[in-house]
């Protein structure tokens, strides 16, 4: 109900070219993969009830966002990872003053295709598999087959995140890296399609991407923790050991249209929307 085709979305946008430099009621949002359907879902509900406003969302990653708000070729930046100090130097540089709003959570899913017996791993066995210490099914219970491991790209804030908190465990000092080996998709959707089709693989995306066509990994933080599974109440107790927050990034403090729309976003109605599209609400 919530998801708007996003070639009409941003055609709408389009076609409105000549106001979108100028237009004081046009928003431009890009960033996070992770967070366009969700982007996509506030605005179309936003437009029907604030006609004559305008809001097109596009993906590209977080750091993709990040950088065109620094260029200034976007009013909001999606950023499923914290804005970096080099960052906010450049920022800063150009005469920006990025502001942060948290306006979602969201578990990080790791995801098998339904066929593979693997049904839950340690934070150390995922660390071995996607650094490529792993790299036979069989080590961790499966059957005698490759593990074939699929990643964000680099410029995507899922894959920093990952890597942070999964490869190097929250550990500033790791050097722990993605295995050469891993294959970078360019979005969340794509490794959902190719862990759909393809039994020996192994991905990571937005817990708002799980479908039937990929089965979720329950994680324990070690060998002798309790495995959980990603889901919203696990996310929302703590219990999942792959969650993170996600955000809004603007120039300085929001003014209207923009602050119309983030006040949207963060009020029941927006949270509902949250709900609704399988991320979490930032809060209960």
């Amino acid at each position: 109900m919530f998801k708007k085709n996003l070639v009409l979305l941003i055609g709408g946008v389009l076609m409105l070219t000549s106001f979108t430099a100028t237009g004081k009621n046009v928003i431009q949002i890009k960033g996070s993969d992770t967070m366009v359907n969700l982007a996509q879902a506030w605005s179309e509900k936003y437009m029907e009830t604030n006609p004559g406003n305008f809001i097109a969302v596009t993906g590209g990653g977080s750091g993709t966002g990040l950088s065109n708000l620094i260029s200034g070729t976007c009013d909001i930046a999606m950023s499923s990872r914290n804005i970096k100090d080099k960052e906010i130097s450049l920022a800063n540089q150009k005469g920006v003053e990025p502001s942060e709003v948290k306006v979602a959570l969201d578990g990080l899913a790791v995801v098998v295709n339904p066929a593979n017996p693997v049904a839950r791993l340690t934070m150390d066995q995922l660390a071995g598999i996607f650094t490529g210490k792993i790299v036979n099914w069989k080590e961790v219970g499966g059957k005698d087959e490759g593990i074939v491991i699929l990643s964000r790209e680099v410029n995507s804030g899922t894959h920093v995140y990952f890597k942070e908190h999964v490869l190097r465990k929250g550990d500033p000092n790791s050097t722990e890296e993605f295995s050469p080996g891993a294959l970078l998709l360019t979005s969340s959707q794509a490794i959902a399609d190719e862990v759909a089709g393809n039994a020996s693989t192994i991905g990571y995306y937005g817990m708002g991407y799980i479908s039937p066509k990929q089965k979720p990994i329950a994680v324990a933080k070690d060998e002798h923790s309790e495995y959980f599974a990603p889901t919203i109440e696990n996310v929302l107790n703590g219990k999942y050991p792959i969650s993170r927050p996600l955000f809004f990034y603007t120039n300085g403090l929001p003014k209207d249209p923009v602050k119309k729309f983030v006040d949207f976003t963060l009020s029941k109605e927006g949270q509902d929307i949250v709900l609704a599209t399988d991320f979490v609400p930032i809060k209960r």
